[in-house]
């Protein structure tokens, strides 16, 4: 590390920031539908997420491959393109959870890094091809294929539980949505802590420090994956809401399929080296889930401001890191400059959050969710779709309050 400058310490230390923003983005993946289903209490549970994003760090390094030799080409690319890709993907992060949408801080980082590329040193920097292969058919298929695999593994929970009650199986549920919340952070953790491996590393080699190919340093994987399990354990309460609430209504056996089908999608993208989102998987499994119950319906206005997040995620991150690297290309003021802006934005973001904070004590408040109109999508499902076992007999009790019984009280004989 003696050979680091300053301004590749200014580099590493965004990188770091940018692992903190990922962490407390993101602690929503993991932690979402085991809060609002009360299986863990909300500190518990992003406590035991930190811990385990800390472990998966440790698992793996391929996804940090992909990021420091695989997305852009390292020769040519300066040391200032790294730190204008992370202002774009910090600033983007920090939108998103202000407006509590669970946006991918994994298209954010390669959006940003994307823009400043180009901007830098033409299209020629960037390896089109592993950019689709390993960004963009994985940002397509991977919410599918979770929330496939969450549908029918729901249907499937309900199905084998039909015979028994449902308070001899919610304790079950709970304790394996527990496990399978664990199995998320460990996931989150292998998958997401490596790229801001890979973004230091690149940062490294970028500034002579390693060899262009080299494995991210032990004290690379060390702060990479302290910072996102400091940023998972002050939790993002705004995208937990969403995520637990404001996209569907979530039992325990829902919880618990959904979290495990993500898991399953999440490891194994990373043991092949696809940089997933764990945001986009984790969030079809949701709607999955949701979907897969009888009479469980997906909250399509919110998935729609969602969905458009989504596809706003690469271009807006990387025209802000477009925008960045134009400045840093002036010299020492347009650095100093780019820092100045990514903390003026970064405070007006929080200023802004102050007026509606989300916090561990309203978390599963869903007032201003169930105000927002349903829906063309929900209303007809919800129309059609019989009421969930068990509400039949609350219903007839509200049909009995609704309509007057007969009145009882004997006629008065008319009076002359």
């Amino acid at each position: 590390m003696e050979h680091i400058t300053l301004l590749l310490g200014i580099v590493i230390v965004t990188a770091l920031v940018f692992d903190f923003t990922n962490g407390f983005h993101d602690t929503a993946n993991a932690m979402a539908t085991t809060i609002s289903t009360g299986a863990l209490k909300p500190k518990t549970a992003v406590a035991m997420s930190a811990a385990l994003n800390l472990v998966g760090a440790f698992l793996s390094v391929e996804v940090a491959k992909t990021i420091s030799g695989g997305i852009i080409n390292e020769e040519g690319i300066r040391t200032e393109v790294i730190f204008a890709a992370l202002v774009g993907a910090i600033l983007w992060n920090l939108l998103t959870w202000l407006l509590g949408l669970p946006s991918s801080s994994s298209h954010a980082l390669f959006g940003g890094l994307i823009g400043a590329a180009v901007m830098s040193a033409g299209w020629s920097s960037v390896n089109g091809s592993t950019v689709v292969s390993k960004v963009l058919i994985p940002a397509v298929a991977a919410p599918l294929v979770a929330g496939l695999a969450a549908m029918l593994a729901t249907r499937l929970t309900y199905r084998i539980s039909k015979q028994a009650g449902e308070q001899a199986t919610s304790k079950g549920y709970r304790a394996g949505q527990i496990a399978s919340a664990g199995l998320v952070s460990l996931a989150h953790g292998t998958n997401d802590a490596q790229k801001t491996m890979g973004i230091i590393t690149l940062a490294l080699v970028t500034g002579g420090v390693l060899a262009p190919g080299a494995n991210p340093p032990v004290w690379v994987i060390v702060s990479a994956g302290c910072a996102i399990a400091l940023g998972t354990y002050l939790g993002g309460w705004r995208i937990i809401r969403t995520m637990g609430k404001g996209l569907t209504d979530l039992a325990p056996p829902q919880g618990f399929a959904a979290q495990t089908s993500a898991a399953t999608v999440i490891l194994a993208s990373s043991h092949l080296g696809f940089s997933l989102s764990t945001t986009q998987s984790c969030s079809g499994a949701v709607m999955g889930s949701g979907l897969g119950r009888k009479g469980g319906v997906v909250r399509w206005s919110t998935a729609t401001r969602m969905f458009i997040a989504w596809g706003l995620t690469l271009p807006a991150a990387g025209l802000v890191g477009a925008g960045a690297e134009f400045l840093t290309q002036q010299g020492t003021w347009g650095i100093v400059l780019t820092g100045a802006l990514l903390v003026a934005g970064s405070g007006v973001i929080w200023v802004l959050s102050r007026r509606r904070p989300v916090t561990i004590d309203n978390v599963n408040d869903l007032d201003d969710v169930n105000d927002e109109p349903a829906g063309v999508v929900t209303t007809a499902i919800a129309a059609v779709t019989p009421p969930p076992t068990g509400s039949a007999v609350a219903a007839a009790d509200d049909l009995k309050t609704t309509i007057p019984g007969p009145d009882t009280e004997p006629a008065r004989p008319a009076t002359v």
